[in-house]
C-alpha cells in the first residue's frame, strides 16, 4: 500500500485543477503554468464577429465571481498530499460499489471497443484518466470500459498528465485513458512524448468520441439571465459563433470542469455559464441549457477526439494478431533522416499493412545530425517518426507487423512498437 501523500493523490483527488487532457493546448503548457490559474478575457465584438482573445482577468461586479480565481485555482501540493489518506484508499477498494462513474447511465460501449480485462484479486478494475472529474477524459474512460459493471470499476483522475503513465508502472492502476488527437486541433504531442518516455507502457485500444460542447448553468437559470460564459480557450473558439449570438462575455480558464465545479459551489456569478461536458453537469449538479454549441459554427465536419487505452507492456517482442481489423502504432528514427521515410513506409505496405497516420517528434536522445550538402557540412534536426498502420486482412491469420518491424530494424537506428490493438470505432 502506498504511503499517504505519495502516489495516492493522483488516484483519489479530483479537486485540484490540472492540465486538461482533453486539449492539445493544455498539453503543451509548461509545468509552471499548470500550477497556476491562467485566466483570459475574451470579449465578443458588437459587430457580431467572432470573439477576440486578449490577456486579462476574470472580473465582475459581483463579488462571487471575484472569488472564482480561488475556486478554480489548483490546490497546493501540500494540500493534495494531505487530503487523501491510506484509509480512504482502503475504503474505496473494499467497497467495489463506489465508482465515480457509477451515477452516470451508459448506453453501452462501441462495437469496436476491445474486450475488458476482469480485475484480479477481487478488487475493481482501476482506470486512471487525464484531467479532472467532469472532463471529456472521464467520459472516454466510461465509454472505453462500459463493458465492466460499475460495481467492478474504479476510475480516478490524474492531476498531471504523466501521472497516468506512472500509475501504470507503479501498479496503482490497471488501465489508463489518454487523448491522442482532435479532429480540429490536431495531435496531443505531450502524450506522444510520454509514450516514448515510458517504454513499459503500451497502447491496448482506441476510441473515437464526438465532442459535445454543452452550455452548463445553475438549475433554473434562463438564457436571458446569463451575462458571461467560461471555458477552456479551445472550447470557446469552437463555440464562438453561438457565444456571439447570445451576446455573452467569454472568459478563458485553464480547466472547464473546474469552472463547472466552481459554478456549482457558488464561487462564480450565477449569471455565468460554463461550456463543458454532460459528465460535468451530472458530476456537479448543473443543468444543460444547450447541447452541441459547436454545431452552430463553422464545424461542418464535426469535432471528434481519439483516445488511447493504455496498460503495462505484455511480455515478449512478438505481437499477436487481434480479432477484426487490426492497428499498430510504431515509432522509429531514420539514420538518413526524413528523406528515407518513403522506404520505411514501404516496409509496411509490402507486408499488407496500410499507413493511416504519420507524425513526428524531436529525437531528444540525438537532436542533431550532420551531413554534407554541396561539399559543405550541414546540420539538421533529427526526428522520431510515429506511424499508425492497419492490417488489410479483416480477421484471422497472422499479422505482418512483426515481419515489417524486422525489416525496419535493418535500416533504422531505433524501432519500437508502441502498441498493437483492434481498430476502434466512433461511439
Amino acid at each position: 500500500m502506498a504511503a499517504a501523500g505519495h502516489r495516492v493523490p493522483y488516484l483519489l483527488s479530483g479537486r485540484g485543477a490540472a492540465i486538461d487532457g482533453d486539449s492539445a493546448a493544455a498539453a503543451a503548457s509548461s509545468a509552471a503554468s499548470s500550477r497556476s490559474c491562467v485566466l483570459n478575457n475574451i470579449t465578443p465584438k458588437s459587430t457580431g464577429r467572432s470573439p477576440s482573445i486578449k490577456a486579462g482577468n476574470w472580473k465582475s461586479s459581483n463579488k462571487r465571481r471575484e472569488r472564482s480565481t480561488a475556486a478554480i485555482a489548483p490546490a497546493s501540493s501540500s494540500s493534495l498530499a494531505l487530503d487523501p489518506t491510506v484509509a480512504e484508499l482502503e475504503r474505496l477498494f473494499s467497497s467495489p460499489s463506489h465508482s465515480p462513474l457509477a451515477p452516470v447511465p451508459l448506453s453501452g460501449g462501441p462495437s469496436g471497443s476491445p474486450p475488458c480485462v476482469e480485475p484480479s484479486r477481487g478488487r475493481p478494475l482501476r482506470v486512471v484518466y487525464q484531467g479532472v472529474r467532469g472532463s471529456y477524459c472521464q467520459e472516454a474512460a466510461a465509454a472505453s470500459f462500459s463493458g465492466v459493471p460499475t460495481t467492478r470499476l474504479a476510475a480516478f483522475p490524474c492531476t498531471k498528465m504523466e501521472d497516468a503513465f506512472v500509475a501504470l508502472e507503479d501498479g496503482d492502476a490497471d488501465r489508463a485513458v489518454v487523448p491522442a488527437e482532435n479532429s480540429l486541433d490536431g495531435p496531443i504531442h505531450r502524450n506522444l512524448d510520454l509514450l516514448l518516455r515510458h517504454p513499459r507502457v503500451e497502447v491496448t485500444g482506441e476510441l473515437v468520441l464526438p465532442v459535445n460542447h454543452c452550455l452548463l448553468v445553475l438549475p433554473g437559470t434562463p438564457l436571458a439571465a446569463l451575462n458571461g460564459v467560461a471555458s477552456h480557450p479551445q472550447a470557446l473558439a469552437h463555440c464562438r459563433g453561438r457565444i456571439a449570438d447570445l451576446g455573452l462575455e467569454a472568459m478563458g480558464v485553464v480547466n472547464a470542469a473546474d469552472a463547472a465545479r466552481a459554478l456549482a459551489e457558488g464561487g462564480v456569478d450565477p449569471g455565468t455559464a460554463v461550456i463543458g461536458s454532460r459528465f460535468a453537469a451530472q458530476e456537479f449538479g448543473l443543468a444543460v441549457a444547450e447541447e452541441n454549441l459547436q454545431g452552430r459554427t463553422f464545424l461542418g465536419g464535426g469535432n471528434y477526439t481519439r483516445f488511447l487505452q493504455l496498460a503495462l507492456r505484455s511480455q515478449g517482442d512478438r505481437h499477436p494478431a487481434a480479432a477484426g481489423r487490426r492497428k499498430a502504432t510504431v515509432a522509429f528514427s531514420l539514420e538518413e533522416g526524413p528523406s528515407a521515410l518513403h522506404r520505411a513506409m514501404r516496409a509496411f505496405e509490402s507486408h499488407g499493412l496500410t499507413v493511416t497516420r504519420v507524425d513526428h517528434r524531436p529525437n531528444r536522445s540525438s537532436p542533431l545530425r550532420s551531413a554534407e550538402r554541396a561539399g559543405a557540412p550541414a546540420v539538421f534536426f533529427d526526428y522520431v517518426f510515429i506511424l499508425d498502420v492497419e492490417d488489410d486482412e479483416p480477421a484471422g491469420g497472422d499479422s505482418g507487423l512483426d515481419s515489417a518491424v524486422d525489416r525496419l530494424r535493418e535500416t533504422c537506428g531505433f524501432v519500437r512498437v508502441l502498441g498493437a490493438y483492434a481498430c476502434g470505432s466512433s461511439s
